[in-house]
């Protein structure tokens, strides 16, 4: 792949090329395109939108029908294309960009390799069968399916473990793979195939499972090449143009800007103290009574208190008003005035370089790291497990909802953590998942909002 500027015209003539190969391509090497550093950057943060949302649903326990509702529509919602000769380039070109993004640590491959064959399997399985025969061709298996003769040899096994897995025998594939049953891990482990003799037989209908397996093999041996290659020149001669990108792309936040109030995100001094109860999630509502505790927050506590603040509706004026009343009770109000009250008006882009910060995405709170005496960070990574329990029956988190809670957090989903508790709190399901406390606050007072509504 070759990458342009963005004002370069691509030249998309390869595009007829790419609509004869297979409705799912196999990725097995980049192609001869031309890239717009503008398309670089979208059609990767697209696709990555499809795999974050598939590992949220996985995170979150979803039923297979379920998950595959749910990639079928973040692929159509995420990956289509003005023109539709250029919807299977763009899927090509966000793989190769996301394998580059992803390719550079360890965590970073395992974590694509998981999400990119799972999308592989979904994506397989909406295939027509004609579809699917194509795409197993190209995968060259060595495995053929087997004769009529054996298949009559072994049919009666065959259909008791179709009748197991609660298939009816009328409905049970005529067209069986004999394959090593060590390719089949998951089949094996699951005891979803008949075993003779060292060979797993693999109906037609199960077949995905031993694609995915090889496409997976596939995948991490490229990943690992493509790091050679990041690490070795990719990296040193593109440091000022496709670095930057690429190095950002595995941390970037990818909801709603919360730079401005939203619908049901207005705040003033008079009402904080009932919403910070009712609508601030964990990480905010900490760090607001730490100081209503103590009157002061280290830099990272105030920037990522003050610009949730910001986001959610509080005024430059009534913002300075509220750090001055708590920052003076501690240090006296002339040194509030000369040493923090910049710094206030420089979060709302009036002094320097006249920036409008934004507010902290859950990400890039979770990827902090708060020093001793620091207070920002997230509760559910940060907190030991006693003092996130306390927190949490503080917020009125029921037992039964909080074991779940502590169940995602030992398994590091912080986010999933945030959510369970926004459900326990607020008794109703959040399906979108938490990714913003701006998003917290919104959708709470969203719901406060309906059920005065409703109620009046």
């Amino acid at each position: 792949m070759q990458v342009f500027p963005s004002n370069t015209h691509r030249n998309s003539s390869s595009s007829n090329d790419a609509v004869s190969l297979p409705t799912i391509p196999l990725y097995r090497s980049a192609p001869p395109l031309e890239v717009r550093l503008e398309e670089f950057e979208s059609f990767a943060i697209d696709r990555l939108r499809v795999l974050k949302g598939i590992s949220d649903g996985l995170s979150r326990g979803k039923k297979p029908e379920e998950m595959a509702t749910l990639v079928k529509d973040l692929w159509k919602a995420n990956m289509r294309h003005q023109h539709a000769s250029e919807v299977l380039n763009k899927d090509i070109i966000s793989h190769f960009v996301l394998r580059l993004v992803y390719c550079r640590t360890e965590e970073l491959r395992k974590w694509f390799l998981s999400m990119e064959s799972a999308l592989f399997r979904y994506r397989f399985r909406e295939q027509v069968p004609e579809a699917q025969r194509v795409i197993m061709e190209e995968f060259d298996l060595p495995y053929k399916a087997t004769s009529n003769v054996e298949y009559e040899s072994v049919k009666e096994k065959l259909v008791q473990v179709a009748r197991s897995l609660g298939q009816n025998s009328s409905t049970v594939d005529a067209i069986y793979y004999k394959v090593p049953f060590e390719e089949v891990p998951e089949l094996v482990a699951g005891r979803k195939v008949f075993l003779s003799q060292g060979w797993a037989y693999v109906a037609m209908n199960q077949v995905v499972s031993l694609l995915a397996t090889l496409f997976r093999s596939q995948l991490s041996k490229a990943l690992i090449l493509t790091n050679r290659k990041w690490t070795s020149s990719i990296r040193e001669k593109e440091k000022h143009r496709l670095a930057p990108i690429v190095e950002a792309l595995s941390s970037s936040y990818l909801g709603p800007d919360y730079s401005q109030p939203r619908e049901y995100g207005e705040i003033s001094l008079k009402d904080i103290d009932q919403v910070v109860k009712s609508s601030f999630p964990l990480c905010m509502r900490h760090l607001f009574e730490k100081l209503r505790e103590d009157h002061h927050l280290k830099h990272g506590g105030r920037m990522q208190l003050g610009l949730f603040l910001k986001g959610v509706g509080l005024n430059l004026d009534d913002a300075l008003a509220f750090w001055r009343a708590e920052f003076s009770k501690k240090v006296g109000l002339e040194k509030f005035e000369k040493e923090y009250a910049y710094n206030v008006r420089h979060s709302y882009g009036k002094e320097g370089k006249r920036t409008d910060y934004t507010p902290f995405s859950c990400q890039k709170i979770i990827s902090s790291t708060p020093g001793a005496g620091d207070q920002h960070g997230c509760p559910y990574r940060h907190f030991s497990e006693e003092n996130l329990r306390a927190a949490l029956s503080r917020m009125g988190v029921n037992s039964r909802a909080m074991e779940d809670v502590m169940n995602k957090v030992r398994n590091r989903h912080y986010q999933l953590a945030c959510t369970l508790t926004f459900e326990a709190i607020h008794g109703t399901q959040c399906d979108a998942g938490i990714n913003h406390p701006n998003q917290y606050f919104s959708d709470s007072q969203k719901i406060f909002q309906q059920k005065k509504d409703s109620s009046a």
